[in-house]
């Protein structure tokens, strides 16, 4: 049996809320809430902070929707602090094996957006 998607647009979100989000929220809200952060708040350094935060989970899902929200940050600001990110995004591209293959693909985004070269040379030895 196919599960049906239901797309539906992201909703803006506020600081008290995200921070609630990442203490105590569910799943389905971890994982939304770095698109929200990376799409729709201006100061690119607090929402970077947030994804940050959320790739410390335990959750291989949230972790992967957390580099998504880092390329949306990169599509959105064009910037990023190389420094702090890219040990965060090398790891996920090594260990998180459930999503790899969509993480590779956001980090492609964000090595577009910013003309960083992050996880090229491991693509291509395979």
């Amino acid at each position: 049996m196919e599960t049906k998607r239901i797309y539906k647009p992201l909703t803006p979100i506020g600081y008290t809320e995200a921070m609630d989000i990442l203490k105590m929220g569910n799943l389905e809200q971890q994982c939304l809430l770095p698109m929200q952060v990376g799409e729709y708040w201006v100061n690119a350094a607090e929402a970077q902070s947030i994804c940050l935060s959320l790739l410390d989970s335990d959750n291989a899902r949230v972790r992967a929707k957390a580099v998504l929200g880092l390329s949306y940050i990169a599509r959105r600001h064009k910037k990023l602090d190389k420094r702090v990110v890219k040990p965060y995004l090398i790891r996920e591209l090594r260990e998180n094996e459930e999503f790899r293959e969509e993480i590779s693909y956001y980090v492609e985004d964000i090595n577009l957006f910013l003309g960083w070269h992050i996880g090229e040379k491991q693509e291509n030895r395979g």
